[in-house]
């Protein structure tokens, strides 16, 4: 196991144990930051996700933003493959999908030109720790190579951590919405 393996799986088990804390605690609004900044993209294509385990739910948020605009959710093909992302409504028939996640039983194929993007961590400067198979690093970076793409990190406060161990395949948050705030970290960029 290399170093940054090992520093990244230490993060990620004492981060999953905050993030369990948290869900558990969690009242039944915590996507109301969430909406209130979608709210200024009515109309963006919108990729959200289908929670598993303990993540934080944006199924609420997603709802309003399907009365205004595309909304997708993703698709696990392969390991080592980019995601690719099947139109999502409300009331659309699911199906198990691969790593437990639920995906549409018709897969219709659109481009998101946002993510809700979920994690197990975050920090201040826009890092996010995932489960460690690199799917959103590998989406982000091919959806940034062919235009504009907005990563907006969803979790819970709890799972904000000081630093987190950092390569340069992983792709950077452009904002981070909790159940609380929302911070915007595109002007730290150069």
């Amino acid at each position: 196991m290399t170093d940054m393996t090992e520093l990244k799986s230490k993060a990620r088990k004492a981060a999953f144990a905050r993030r369990k804390e948290a869900n558990a605690a969690a009242r039944a609004d915590t996507a109301g930051r969430l909406s209130e900044v979608l709210a200024g993209y009515r109309g963006v294509t919108l990729a959200g996700y289908m929670p598993i385990r303990t993540e934080i739910d944006p199924l609420p948020a997603m709802s309003e933003a399907a009365a205004h605009g595309p909304v997708c959710v993703p698709v696990i093909e392969d390991n080592g493959l980019p995601l690719r992302f099947a139109r999502w409504e409300p009331e659309v028939q699911m199906v198990p999908g691969p790593f437990g996640a639920q995906v549409p039983a018709t897969l219709d194929w659109i481009t998101p030109e946002i993510l809700i993007v979920p994690l197990v961590a975050f920090d201040a400067a826009g890092h996010r720790l995932g489960y460690g198979g690199g799917f959103y690093d590998r989406t982000l970076e091919q959806l940034r190579g062919t235009g504009a793409a907005l990563a907006i990190g969803f979790a819970y406060d709890a799972q904000e951590t000081d630093a987190l161990p950092q390569e340069p395949t992983d792709a950077p948050l452009d904002m981070m919405v909790t159940e609380t705030r929302v911070i915007d970290l595109r002007s730290t960029r150069a």
